[in-house]
């Protein structure tokens, strides 16, 4: 074997490694100013993809399709994305079914050493069913550092006095429990106007982060300058979830735009999540339904949208 061949085998196993090893190496998270930093105060970008709504892709959600987004698509992060009140499997409606759901991704990526975030995903204020599910799993999972809080995905209609009463109550009830992980914070207008919570965040807590979604196709420049607007003034943003086609979810790939839109997320080492694992007749939803439940995908099994973020999160994640 040659010398270069044996070096290119050293460094793609140093690079396997470093993915393998990822919370065991950066730890407890936490955020200083308004960057994301890990256990030594380094600044850590986390980038990953999102589950779909688990009541309507229950069958994505198990630890083999966890393990398969951290070893192929090379994932250090994954949402799982817990419907409130869509579908007969909604949490609302089946909350049994719904944790199980929700944490078998949990112990999926405590397994694979990768960051997860538990999505509250809804659009409307549901406190008092908030408060009881996060007291739950604050309880159970605060001694993981793997663990995110999202705590309301996309707030519609809702005003920031509204959101932030809401966040407020339900960050009290996880902190009540667990004083450390990184909680995400909703903003109105499906997250695009950071400028509300800028001008009137959250104080008297620690690592709360604030979400901020687009959608290539549909969100231009000026998304970008009011999020810098709100960095610049103080605010730390985690963007939770975004794509490159239309904020409706389907419609041609925008490239370029995207590309744009990760170069500026790059530049800012803002943290980052695309949507969606799902099977769903969509541009989106990045499975076909030949895709198995548990991972394992062929490329014939991607949607061109599965194939591109694969590729995005193959380039981003290994080369720090």
């Amino acid at each position: 074997m040659s010398s270069i061949n044996k070096f290119l085998i050293v460094l793609l196993l140093l690079m396997s490694s470093a993915n393998a090893q990822f919370v065991k190496k950066h730890g407890q998270l936490s955020v200083q100013g308004t960057q994301l930093t890990d256990k030594s105060n380094n600044p850590v970008v986390l980038r990953g993809m999102s589950f779909g709504w688990h009541s309507m892709w229950p069958r994505f959600y198990n630890e083999k399709a966890v393990d398969w987004l951290k070893k192929d698509f090379k994932c250090n992060v994954v949402r799982a994305a817990m419907g409130i009140e869509l579908g007969e499997k909604a949490y609302i409606n089946d909350p049994r079914f719904s944790k199980e759901k929700i944490e078998a991704v949990i112990k999926g990526a405590i397994k694979s050493d990768i960051y997860v975030i538990i999505d509250w995903h809804s659009h409307n204020v549901n406190l008092k069913e908030a408060k009881v599910f996060f007291a739950e799993m604050s309880k159970k999972y605060a001694k993981y550092p793997n663990i995110i809080y999202e705590i309301f995905n996309e707030p519609d209609n809702e005003t920031w006095p509204e959101i932030k009463a809401y966040a407020e109550e339900v960050i009290k009830v996880i902190r009540e429990n667990d004083s450390n992980n990184i909680i995400l914070v909703g903003s109105p207008h499906w997250d695009q106007d950071l400028n509300l919570p800028a001008a009137d965040p959250i104080s008297g807590y620690n690592n709360i982060m604030y979400t901020m979604h687009f959608y290539a196709a549909t969100h231009g420049k000026e998304l970008r300058d009011r999020t810098d607007e709100a960095i610049k003034s103080g605010l730390p943003v985690f963007v939770s979830e975004s794509a490159g086609m239309e904020a409706s979810g389907d419609g041609a790939l925008n490239m370029k735009a995207w590309q744009e839109y990760i170069d500026w997320m790059e530049a800012r080492k803002l943290s980052w999540i695309t949507w969606s694992v799902s099977d769903k007749d969509e541009t989106c939803s990045i499975l076909y339904t030949s895709a198995k439940s548990q991972g394992n995908w062929k490329e014939k099994d991607l949607k061109e949208s599965g194939i591109k973020i694969r590729n995005f999160l193959r380039k981003y994640n290994t080369k720090e």
